[in-house]
């Protein structure tokens, strides 16, 4: 361990210990809601980065918090009612990812804390009045996915230099990824493209949307990072391969299961800054207070052996910049 990291360790543990025995003598237990549309186990990475966040920061879970699990199974239809159980749980704080969720939450109750975990563009969706100053009771992480579209674009035009039509795959029923698609559209303007949107709210419209993908002859397509899209990551990018279409993904994840491709924020980091939220909120800072932060940290990575099967050549810049190349 470096010397700022040990430092920086220390200074967390120090400063969190007082409130964490504080919690003990109290016997006070707060109960967190955890909300997202994926499936539970797809879910585990996130909230084992949770757990541990909350451990740096001195917070036990058994003796100072209770974690309430809540997850829509790629269901995003079940989220109004999972949110709802979590207010009837009396949770302090609801942690939510995806705008569907975040949106859920905030319909289910007009006080309890809600901290984005993730989000395409919560000013746009008009979860918060300003990233500044959020107002109300949201605040947390966005991932910007709509202020990257001309990244995606660029990428997949490094990739088939000659493009002119391409395929975004979203949930029409998600509005971050129809600001997400506002942006791609606008941007492939200026860039000379054609985007053809095609849209699926569970797994046999994905079917169906490729068959749409095909008649509109696209050349390349981008996928949404919505959490029917992530729970069926698998099926997409299998239905991309028989199509053999290049493609690029908001989610490392899709990358690394065999697509082409990903670009954006690390939600690993995200969910750890989240954290940081829900502790200084149990410590009495108010949601309305604390400016939504925006991602620093964003992920490009390319799967070498995709790019084979497709007969492509990536070009060496993408390579040298990638964060991680997979073989």
């Amino acid at each position: 361990m470096n010397r700022r990291a040990f430092l920086c360790g220390l200074t967390l543990g120090t400063l969190s210990a007082p409130l964490a025995a504080e919690a003990q003598q109290a016997g006070k237990m707060y109960r967190i809601g955890l909300l997202g549309p994926v499936r539970a186990e797809q879910a585990e990475p996130y909230i084992a980065v949770f757990r541990h966040r909350m451990r740096e920061h001195g917070w036990i879970e058994g003796k100072h918090f209770a974690l309430e699990i809540r997850m829509a199974e790629g269901k995003p239809e079940r989220l109004p009612d999972l949110a709802g159980e979590l207010v009837r749980s009396k949770v302090a704080v609801i942690v939510a990812w995806s705008t569907p969720a975040i949106t859920a939450a905030k319909n289910a109750s007009a006080t309890i804390p809600i901290v984005m975990a993730s989000g395409a563009d919560p000013v746009g969706a008009g979860l918060v009045t300003s990233l500044s100053r959020p107002g109300g009771s949201i605040t947390g992480v966005s991932q910007l996915e709509g202020e990257v579209s001309r990244k995606y674009l660029q990428l997949v035009r490094e990739v088939v230099p000659r493009l002119s039509r391409i395929g975004v795959l979203i949930d029409p029923s998600n509005r971050g990824d129809l600001i997400t698609l506002g942006a791609i559209r606008a941007t492939s303007k200026t860039m000379g493209l054609k985007a053809e949107a095609v849209g699926a709210r569970n797994l046999a419209e994905i079917d169906s949307a490729f068959v749409s993908l095909k008649n509109h002859r696209v050349e390349a397509v981008i996928v949404s990072s919505s959490g029917v899209n992530y729970v069926n990551r698998k099926r997409i990018v299998e239905l991309v391969a028989k199509s053999r279409l290049p493609a690029l993904y908001g989610v490392a994840d899709f990358a690394k299961d065999g697509g082409l491709m990903s670009y954006g924020a690390d939600l690993l980091d995200l969910t750890r800054k989240a954290v940081d939220y829900v502790d200084k909120i149990l410590k009495g800072a108010k949601p309305s207070d604390l400016p939504v932060e925006q991602p620093t940290k964003f992920e490009l990575v390319i799967n070498l052996k995709t790019a084979k099967a497709l007969g492509l050549t990536i070009p060496q810049s993408l390579l040298i910049g990638a964060d991680e190349v997979i073989e």
